[in-house]
Formats: structure tokens, sequence, C-alpha cells
């Protein structure tokens, strides 16, 4: 499905803004309401931890989409492609919300592509 090939790309992009963001670079008005340049540690441990479990949804996509095999039954793999879908969109609500341009006008429509994908794969599948 090319719905969950684009989900992905998008969504790995995503993951490289926060493993940036762990590594202490000064990209913090992209993320967290554009609150911090650089993350306090704290946030720092908060953006790896981030960054797996969006690695994990884009497994789980990828999964649901029948691109590479699956690691848990088809049933749970699609249930979970929904519960990304439904963080995703509440997640855009929020980017959209923010008081960082730099978020809302560049990881908004991001975020808003990677829910679209999970839908589309989660639906379909």
């Amino acid at each position: 499905m090319i719905a969950a090939v684009i989900g992905s790309v998008a969504f790995f992009f995503a993951s490289i803004l926060y493993i940036l963001l762990a590594l202490g670079l000064p990209y913090g008005e992209f993320a967290m309401g554009g609150k911090y340049k650089i993350m306090p540690t704290r946030m720092r441990y908060m953006c790896a931890f981030s960054v797996l479990i969006q690695w994990f949804a884009i497994l789980i996509l990828l999964q649901t989409a029948g691109l590479i095999p699956f690691m848990f039954s088809s049933g749970i793999t699609k249930g979970l492609c929904y519960f990304f879908a439904v963080y995703l969109s509440i997640n855009s609500v929020m980017n959209a919300l923010s008081k960082s341009k730099k978020e809302k006008y560049i990881i908004t429509p991001l975020s808003v592509i990677t829910a679209i994908c999970f839908w589309v794969t989660a639906v379909l599948a």
C-alpha cells in the first residue's frame, strides 16, 4: 500500500527530528510547543523514548499493510494501527494549536499526512 510507505517515510522524518532534539541540537522550536530552543536534559530523554515509539509505529504501519512480516496477529496489528491513527490525529490538532510557527506550519502538515496514512492503512487492511 502506498499510504503505508508514505506514512512510514513521513514518520521516519519526524523521528529524525526527535533524534536531533535528544542529542541537544537547537531544533526545539519544531516540537512540544516550541518552548525550548534546546531541550533540557529531562526532555531529551523523552525525545529519545519517543523515537522508539515512532519506530514501533512504523513497523505496525508496514505490518498492517502486509509489507513486512507480522510480529503480532493481524487483528492486534490493525488495532494498533487504529490506535496510532487516533493518536496522530490528536497530535495534529495539538500541533496546529502550537504557539510555535515552525511547529504549526511545518510539523502539523507532516503529522496530518502521517495520521491520514495510518487511517487509510487501518481501514483498507
